[in-house]
């Protein structure tokens, strides 16, 4: 049996390379490297995002690679108030949130948005350590 310990990036086909760069850094903080042949990727903490502009994927790719199939979860150390009024600060519609979900380690609290090709982002502040609330006695 193979033992996965984490992901290490992931690929989104998009319409045009330079608008996504631009949504995911100045909306989401990432950073916009450059790797192997001018190509481009987000990152952020220990991951990336590598972009493939459709109709010009790298090989090998998925099999069938579309703008806007996308659906991702981002954990944010951002206050999810905070995020809600960046957002909406930036004009940026918030499709649904802030909601409570459930995340790979625990709960979370979300809200969802979309990227420039319509992929569904959800950013996330993660509960599962917070220290639950005080019971009171009545």
């Amino acid at each position: 049996m193979i033992h996965i310990t984490h992901l290490d990036h992931l690929v989104l086909t998009v319409k045009d390379i330079k608008k996504t760069c631009d949504f995911y850094q100045q909306v989401l903080g990432m950073e916009v490297i450059t790797f192997l042949n001018d190509r481009k990727a987000l990152k952020f903490g220990n991951q990336k995002i590598n972009l493939h502009l459709a109709g010009g994927e790298i090989q090998p790719h998925a099999l069938s690679p579309t703008p806007g199939s996308a659906d991702l979860c981002l954990i944010s150390k951002t206050d999810l108030d905070q995020i809600v009024g960046f957002l909406k600060d930036q004009q940026i519609t918030i499709e649904a949130g802030p909601v409570e979900r459930t995340g790979a380690v625990g709960k979370l609290r979300s809200v969802y948005i979309r990227d420039p090709d319509q992929n569904l982002i959800e950013v996330s502040n993660d509960l599962t350590n917070q220290p639950l609330a005080p019971e009171t006695v009545s």
